[in-house]
């Protein structure tokens, strides 16, 4: 017996080693990966919100530029000059307003868009403007633009020749860089902004744009840098860098080079050339920059057609991130070991005292797992062992109670299912029932109205049946709809063609003469599988009880738009009436719930919508808040091609 002891705790003993040193390891490495790919994310969810902030940050010197503008087109003066055709006067004071404001551009031009007079440039003029992008745009349009352009060098140099002389860049061959055949870059990449000058009469005078040249300011990256970074260092180097790319070419930056200078002229890596230049997506990952390694992030800059013109870019310096991460790797080496060394320690003393417990244990468990849930383990000592055998216990015996207890439920629920159905098919029988009596009602009474003697209070009497009647056969029409299981006859269809549908027969209704319908459809949604006849009966419930909601007075605005996973179609219906109170919105798709009046509704309409919206595989929502309006959202699936 001794012997046979002996080995049974060598064994054990053995295999508690093997199982400690495996898992101590397999945790190591697990630990080790969760730590590298925890540390990645961090650096990768930092740079994707630094990104964010610096395009805050672009976007609102855009909107600065488009502010200066609009407001210096509404000025008296310029107005005035226009209309007498006299700009003696207002020369200086724009020259005064682009130095105030640091603009690099100031131009006036004539309702043609013919330059009148260049703030920085006065020599010449007479030039027309009428091709670019932004002036045309506004001379269609009369509205306020802003965008970021690229400017030709010999249309810069137009706006003055210190600005042509600034966007000068020389190529400078960068490691990793995309190759091309490209020494110098004579173009600038602008932001810019064009107002229109109004009359009295709102009509067109002519036009303010002004604008500033990114190449070589650093205003924005450094703004940017401070902003998020608060300039902090590491090792000497910044930790973080921001840069504004014309195309793939660093035109301002303060990314160094390794004399400490600003990095302009280098060119972005050809895997991020690749990524957001010709594919139009972004880049959340590790990328050389110049000479070094970052963790970065990298936009697409867009001018007003959509066309991509540049990048905006924000990195992290990788350096600090890897010594991190190769010092948290240790520590987590050290406290592995250490944890596998006391492990080995504890495993020996409990060797012996834990093998016929544990046995006692497994057997339990194995016949628990057969389903014997009257499996119970003796107690025999008070100690840690003890404790899980009375655990065991108590879970076998809350894992009976609990079947038990199923079982019951389970039971209930079917009987209730089958009572609910049968009383859905009485319902249903019932309506199909006093639908022809009440149809008979209906005849009778209209037949009686048509008697030429009968006179009031009889012929009043007789309106009020006749009203309760098809009142009546509309609740019964209601539920036997809402009973009745309709297989939808799907077909591909645009959805925005449906909507425009609903909306022709309901413009005209008296109740929606003083409603204003704001229509944003989609211009280009993925068709959709759809019973045309369904959908347009849900489209048409959700916009008549939005004009009842408005009592035929407010705003409706349609929305329509696919989802950034482009799995689904979603779309908005937002009136501006009286909303919906909390305590009815869990109640909003039972049957025959109404907030209406009795004469206006049976409460059938969400019911059946959720039904029909269900049956396509999409889903419906309400937001609401009462007195501030209410938004119906509905998802259908896109047909997958």
């Amino acid at each position: 017996m001794s012997n046979i002891n002996i080995s049974l705790r060598t064994k054990l003993i053995v295999s508690f080693l093997a199982v400690v040193i495996v898992t101590g390891f397999v945790a190591t490495l697990v630990g080790v990966n969760l730590i590298v790919d925890g540390i990645i994310r961090e650096e990768q969810d930092r740079v994707r919100t630094n990104l964010n902030s610096a395009r805050e940050i672009y976007e609102g010197e855009l909107k600065e530029i488009k502010d200066l503008s609009r407001l210096t087109a509404v000025r008296f003066f310029i107005k005035e000059a226009l209309l007498k055709s006299d700009l003696v006067g207002i020369e200086e004071e724009l020259v005064r307003i682009r130095k105030e404001e640091h603009l690099d551009i100031l131009t006036l031009t004539d309702k043609n868009g013919k330059v009148l007079f260049r703030a920085c440039n006065p020599d010449v003029y007479d030039d027309s403007q009428a091709e670019d992008e932004l002036v045309n745009r506004v001379l269609l349009e009369k509205e306020v633009v802003a965008s970021t352009q690229i400017i030709s060098g010999k249309e810069l140099e137009k706006e003055g020749k210190d600005l042509a002389e600034q966007a000068y860049i020389e190529f400078i061959p960068t490691p990793m860089e995309k190759p091309g055949p490209e020494k110098e870059e004579t173009s600038g990449m602008v932001m810019k902004a064009v107002a229109p000058v109004m009359g009295y009469d709102n009509e067109l005078l002519g036009i303010i744009y002004a604008g500033r040249l990114l190449n070589r300011n650093y205003e924005i990256v450094d703004k940017v840098k401070d902003t998020v970074f608060k300039g902090v260092k590491y090792k000497g180097k910044d930790i973080g860098t921001v840069t504004i790319f014309q195309e793939d070419l660093r035109i301002s930056t303060n990314v160094q080079n390794l004399d400490g200078s600003r990095a302009i002229g280098t060119r972005v890596s050809e895997e991020v050339y690749d990524q957001v230049l010709v594919k139009g997506m972004p880049w959340i990952d590790r990328a050389f920059v110049v000479n070094n390694w970052y963790i970065t992030a990298y936009e697409p800059i867009e001018n007003i057609k959509g066309e991509i013109i540049g990048i905006l870019y924000v990195g992290l310096l990788e350096e600090k991130f890897t010594d991190m991460r190769k010092e948290t790797l240790w520590i987590f080496l050290g406290i592995t070991l250490a944890g596998m060394a006391l492990a080995l320690i504890i495993s020996y003393f409990l060797a012996s005292g834990i093998l016929k417990p544990v046995n006692r244990l497994v057997y339990a468990s194995k016949q628990l797992a057969k389903g014997d849930l009257t499996q119970r383990v003796k107690l025999t000592s008070k100690d840690e062992i003890g404790e899980l055998a009375e655990a065991f216990n108590f879970m076998a015996s809350s894992i009976k109670e609990r079947d038990d207890q199923l079982k019951a439920r389970a039971q209930q629920k079917i009987q209730e299912s089958e009572r609910l159905a049968s009383l859905g098919r009485l319902a249903a029988g019932v309506a199909h029932e006093i639908n022809n009596p009440l149809g008979a009602i209906l005849i009778y009474s209209n037949l009686l109205l048509e008697e030429p003697e009968l006179h009031d209070p009889g012929r009043e009497n007789l309106k009020k049946v006749v009203r309760e009647t098809i009142r009546c056969k509309e609740i019964v029409k209601g539920l036997l709809d809402f009973a009745r299981k309709t297989e939808p006859k799907k077909e591909l269809i645009n959805i925005n063609n449906i909507l425009e549908r609903v909306l022709s027969l309901v413009e005209k209704q008296a109740l929606f003469q003083n409603i204003k319908i704001t229509k944003k459809l989609h211009p280009h949604l993925p068709m959709a599988m759809i019973d045309i006849t369904q959908i347009q009966q849900v489209f048409m419930n959700i916009i008549l009880n939005a004009a009842e909601a408005m009592e035929g007075k407010g705003s409706l605005t349609i929305r329509t738009q696919l989802l950034k996973d482009g799995q689904f179609i979603e779309l908005e219906f937002t009136d501006t009436g009286c909303g919906i109170p909390q305590e009815n919105m869990k109640k909003l798709f039972e049957p025959f719930f109404t907030t209406k009046e009795k004469t206006k509704g049976i409460g059938l309409g969400l019911a059946i919508s959720y039904g029909v919206i269900k049956n396509h595989g999409g889903n419906i929502e309400v937001k609401s808040q009462a007195g501030k309006g209410t938004t119906f959202i509905i998802k259908l699936p896109v047909e997958k091609m």
